[in-house]
C-alpha cells in the first residue's frame, strides 16, 4: 500500500503519495470584457492572479488505493486542498479547489493494478 503524505491533503485528509512530485502551473483570470480592440491592442481587466493547478499521475494502483482516493473527492463539487507554498520550503496552504480531468487506462488482468491514473486538482 502507498504511503499517505499530509503536504498534500483533501478535505483533512492525506492523498496518496504519487509516483513524483504533481506538476503546477498558476493562471490569471481575465474578465469577459477583456480582449484586443480594432486596432490590435490588448485590454485586461484582471479578475484573479496566480490561480493553481495541480496535476497528479499514478502509474500503477490497487483497488483500495484507487478507492480511497476516488473516495477523497466522491459527491463533491469542491473541497478543501492543502498544498505546498510554490517557493517557501516546508510551508504549506490550503485553498478552495475541485477535481477535474481524470482518467485511466483500464485494469491489468495480468497484474491486477490499475494503470497510469491521472487528475487535476484546479483552485476555486
Amino acid at each position: 500500500m502507498r504511503s499517505k503524505v499530509d503536504f498534500y491533503q483533501v478535505d483533512g485528509l492525506p492523498m496518496p503519495a504519487p509516483d513524483a512530485e504533481p506538476e503546477f502551473s498558476f493562471s490569471d483570470l481575465d474578465a469577459s470584457d477583456s480582449g484586443r480592440d480594432e486596432s490590435g491592442v490588448m485590454h485586461r481587466i484582471l479578475v484573479r492572479e496566480k490561480v493553481g493547478t495541480w496535476s497528479f499521475t499514478y502509474s500503477h494502483l490497487t483497488d483500495e488505493e484507487l478507492a480511497y482516493l476516488r473516495g477523497l473527492f466522491a459527491g463533491k463539487a469542491q473541497f478543501s486542498f492543502t498544498h505546498p507554498v510554490f517557493g517557501a520550503s516546508g510551508a504549506t496552504e490550503t485553498c478552495t479547489a475541485y477535481m477535474s480531468q481524470y482518467s485511466a487506462v483500464w485494469k491489468s488482468q495480468r497484474t491486477g493494478l490499475w494503470r497510469n491514473f491521472n487528475f487535476k486538482i484546479i483552485q476555486c
